[in-house]
């Protein structure tokens, strides 16, 4: 039926060219990839079989470019020899890639304290380069040839040779988009394509000594230019999936599913902010996670365990997860009374913030940094922004973006000091996509001080 050819055979091409992902689930429930904690490293099993990966295909692509140079040096075929050449470069692609896996199985340092996974986005994107200048010669040979037309001799043996190296380099595609997929390695994905692309550059050797043979002798540079076209797509998915990973971005399902899995953990209210990232072919995540301000520690502590076995469990490609919880709706009375018997008795009497988009403090706490202006909420609605306006005198108004921190999303601290005096009158705006609220406030300095 149509159908079948929409959903079977044409998806199946076009996940062959490199245009479409294969079929998966994508929730990974019932897929059988579990994980094995405290056993086997897991980045050690992973680049093991990377290297494997590499080492069998260097090993083919190496006999491949031996058997068609025989024949370049019997035929003399410039079209073979550089399809021959072309094949040399894609064996060499496997030297990146096989340090960048030797990389990742190094252990974390001080100076790089999330290991060297990284390696691998830079092997990809040298990897895309290459996939890019191989686009270029192609090009450049096809237009030559319809320009400057040349004669092929022993037509037998240059096409037997085009069909060893589509062989061989489809071997080899197979062989590392498996494997690829398998570790979620954009790297070696898009190494496969790339020795995908040669393999049909080498089929379009056999195709245009087929048209040769059939008196068109201009077959084999126009069959030469639809493959480069080929290659040129083929450049641009896999640049597209590399970069993407480079700049720590990451399939929308992925956040989806984590946050899916989070939510239906019992005593989880809400899930306040979920950030993914791929180390590499490693996933990693930070969850935030908002419980109901009752929650003791001990039982937030099992909540946070929860989350974390069920995230590992439910998605196969994650490796390493944290787990950040906090709790609304406490009170926030005690904060304060600490805050006057602490050491900073010198600062401003805190603000209470109570709006439709947040409660908390507003202070000026001391920092490492130095003086900061504070917002530490007991609640806060997803996507909020927080800044303060001081008016200084008639003609300036101070203005103090309050960001977020990475490590306690509860906080919201300013880049800078308020300037001195410490007395003052000023509005906090806070507002997030839909809705905004403004509050006026004054801050006297203690009795004292000045």
């Amino acid at each position: 039926s149509p159908n079948i050819y929409r959903g079977g055979v044409v998806h199946s091409i076009l996940v062959w060219l490199g245009f479409a992902e294969p079929k998966a689930d994508v929730h990974g429930h019932g897929s059988g990839h579990g994980h094995t904690h405290g056993v086997v490293d897991s980045t050690l099993a992973t680049t093991t079989q990377g290297i494997w990966a590499i080492k069998w295909s260097f090993i083919i692509l190496g006999i491949t470019s031996v058997l068609q140079l025989a024949v370049v040096y019997a035929s003399k075929s410039v079209a073979l020899f550089a399809d021959a050449i072309h094949n040399v470069g894609d064996a060499g692609t496997a030297i990146p890639l096989w340090i960048a896996f030797m990389l990742a199985r190094r252990k974390a340092s001080e100076r790089f304290s999330y290991g060297y996974g990284r390696a691998e986005d830079l092997a990809g994107i040298a990897i895309v380069l290459i996939i890019l200048f191989s686009a270029l010669v192609a090009a450049y040979q096809a237009i030559d040839r319809l320009i400057n037309p040349q004669a092929i001799t022993l037509l037998g043996w240059v096409a037997a040779a085009g069909l060893i190296g589509f062989i061989g380099n489809e071997s080899v595609a197979v062989f590392r988009l498996r494997i690829g997929r398998k570790i979620n390695s954009a790297a070696l994905i898009a190494d496969g394509y790339h020795a995908r692309t040669d393999g049909l550059t080498s089929l379009a050797v056999v195709l245009g000594a087929l048209g040769v043979w059939l008196g068109y002798p201009l077959a084999d540079p126009i069959v030469g230019l639809l493959i480069t076209i080929a290659i040129f797509g083929i450049v641009w998915q896999s640049a597209k999936a590399v970069l993407t990973r480079a700049l720590d971005g990451v399939d929308i399902e992925i956040p989806q599913e984590i946050r899916h899995v989070a939510e239906h953990v019992q005593g989880v209210l809400s899930v306040v902010a979920v950030r993914a990232r791929w180390l590499g072919h490693r996933l990693t995540a930070d969850v935030d996670v908002a419980l109901d301000g009752k929650t003791t520690i001990q039982e937030a502590d099992t909540i946070r365990t929860a989350i974390r076995d069920d995230l590992l469990a439910q998605v196969p490609a994650l490796a390493t997860v944290r787990v950040l919880v906090m709790r609304l709706g406490a009170h926030i009375e005690p904060a304060i009374a600490a805050h006057r018997s602490g050491s900073h008795r010198h600062a401003p009497a805190p603000f209470i913030v109570r709006s439709k988009l947040a409660d908390g403090i507003l202070e000026i706490v001391e920092t490492p940094a130095g003086e900061r202006l504070q917002l530490q909420t007991s609640r806060f609605t997803p996507g909020l922004v927080a800044e303060v306006l001081i008016s200084r005198d008639s003609q300036r108004t101070e203005r103090l973006v309050l960001a977020p921190q990475y490590d306690d999303p509860t906080l919201f601290v300013s880049s800078r000091a308020p300037e001195e005096p410490h007395e003052l009158d000023g509005k906090l705006r806070l507002y997030n996509d839909t809705s905004e609220a403004i509050l006026a406030f004054h801050m006297a300095e203690p009795e004292g001080h000045h």
